[in-house]
């Protein structure tokens, strides 16, 4: 098989092929996200996912969560990581799926390899994708779902048992990483204040924001909650605000959680580490959890949790699909499809 395109994991209507190594699964998509060792491309329909780019100051741009190596480099190529498809061809090592399965899953966000027809992929980085669930819907959400969940979590939030009364501010909440955070937020039972542009505040709304602010408004450029209310914790969707538009709007030990972390990010959030302080910063680290993507799947499939996809693009019009989500101007998630 030639090499038409980088990727690494893919997954969708994926087609496995023989020789793998133990404990990896081949597939054929029919959408992905992003990732980096190109097999063959064909027909699949790839999800847009984040991806980082180098910026001027020598720290890593991450779109929708994608945590890469703060480096100065540029980024030679689209790197799609989510994907939705079916195994074809399973190492002798692979226990837990089976050739036909429906999965999805989250490839290498270091590399990418989503725009391809063939991917290879690890057991942990994928689960079943219920018959309920559409590949685009799941497409979606392996890095922004597991971004938002994961950060909810960092703040303390528990989904197995109620929590405890709590107000939560989500900045660029139309976004990819934004939209699941306020479902999810909602579905623990806790008060939300969200950002976003004006067009998009009925959208943010609809899911379940009990407080939505226009960051362009001055009001909505301090944070501040229109009930006055104080953070329990941030999640830092957004770029380019400093830490001291969040520190008077957060409750005594309020954390905010950044997903786009950069070095003055890491510096700040040690900082407060070693002076003890209360309200603290944390950068989030996104780990891929098999166990963690089944939990989204199940709230898709129970009418819980929605993919809003913004666009679809056909394959051969995939750099428009990428020129967008770079743009920053996407409400939820972009579809590339084969």
């Amino acid at each position: 098989m030639g090499c038409l395109l980088p990727i690494a994991y893919c997954l969708c209507l994926w087609e496995i092929r023989k020789g793998l190594p133990g404990n990896f699964v081949e597939t054929r998509s029919s959408y992905f996200y992003k990732s980096s060792h190109f097999l063959r491309s064909s027909y699949f329909i790839t999800a847009l996912a984040p991806f980082s780019t180098s910026n001027g100051g020598g720290e890593t741009k991450h779109h929708e969560g994608c945590t890469v190596r703060l480096l100065r480099r540029r980024c030679r190529r689209p790197q799609v990581s989510d994907a939705a498809g079916e195994v074809v061809e399973v190492g002798s090592g692979v226990n837990s799926f089976k050739k036909g399965d429906k999965v999805v899953g989250m490839l290498s966000f270091l590399n990418g390899g989503g725009l391809a027809e063939f991917a290879v992929t690890t057991m942990a980085a994928m689960a079943i994708r219920p018959p309920e669930v559409s590949p685009s819907e799941a497409a979606g959400l392996p890095i922004a779902g597991l971004t938002a969940l994961q950060s909810l979590k960092a703040i303390g939030i528990k989904f197995d048992t109620p929590n405890n009364s709590s107000n939560i501010l989500i900045t660029a909440a139309s976004g990819g990483v934004g939209h699941y955070a306020v479902q999810l937020a909602k579905y623990a039972g806790l008060h939300v204040t969200a950002t976003c542009g004006a067009r998009n505040i009925e959208l943010v709304k609809s899911l379940g924001a009990d407080e939505v602010v226009d960051y362009k408004t001055p009001e909505g450029a301090k944070l501040k909650s229109p009930s006055d209310k104080k953070y329990d914790g941030v999640i830092h969707c957004a770029t380019n605000i400093p830490w001291s538009t969040f520190e008077p709007n957060l409750s005594s030990s309020g954390k905010v959680i950044d997903i786009t972390p950069n070095f003055t990010t890491i510096a700040a959030s040690i900082l407060k580490r070693i002076t003890f302080s209360k309200k603290k910063l944390i950068p989030l680290m996104l780990v891929s959890k098999s166990g963690e993507m089944e939990f989204l799947l199940n709230l898709v499939k129970e009418g819980k949790l929605k993919t809003v996809i913004d666009s679809v693009y056909p394959l051969s019009k995939a750099e428009e699909g990428w020129a967008k989500s770079i743009s920053g101007h996407a409400t939820g998630k972009i579809i590339i499809e084969i």
